[in-house]
């Protein structure tokens, strides 16, 4: 059964500027996020737009907002087939527990195309 869905979009062009500034970065991404190419490439405004849009629909996802939570205590990972998914500080994993039971699943797709990154989770109920 289904906790709460989000779903966010980000204009990719945005992040042409967040790209270039360090101190943007640290703030609202975790460090295993943060790109290792060369910051002024397109394919790194697609990747921050698109982690920002995870956060965002995460955050609706989860109902509360960013009241609760610091972006970077939410972050995107990928398996080895290139599958997204979350990591979370102990913070946001208590959270996700307290509100949606333990060992709730929290899915993860992210797509961009050109000019925008969209991104949708969807949280299931876990144990009570």
């Amino acid at each position: 059964m289904i906790y709460g869905i989000g779903c966010d979009i980000a204009k990719v062009r945005r992040f042409e500027a967040w790209a270039q500034n360090s101190a943007l970065l640290k703030r609202f991404f975790n460090e295993a996020e943060l790109w290792q190419g060369a910051a002024a490439s397109c394919a790194s405004w697609e990747h921050y737009a698109a982690r920002f849009a995870a956060k965002e629909a995460f955050a609706k996802a989860l109902g509360t907002g960013f009241s609760a939570f610091e972006l970077k205590d939410v972050w995107v990972v990928k398996n080895d087939a290139g599958k997204p998914s979350f990591a979370f500080s102990e913070r946001v994993a208590s959270l996700v527990q307290a509100r949606a039971g333990k060992g709730a699943p929290v899915h993860l797709s992210l797509s961009h195309e050109k000019d925008f990154a969209i991104a949708y989770v969807v949280i299931e109920w876990g144990e009570e």
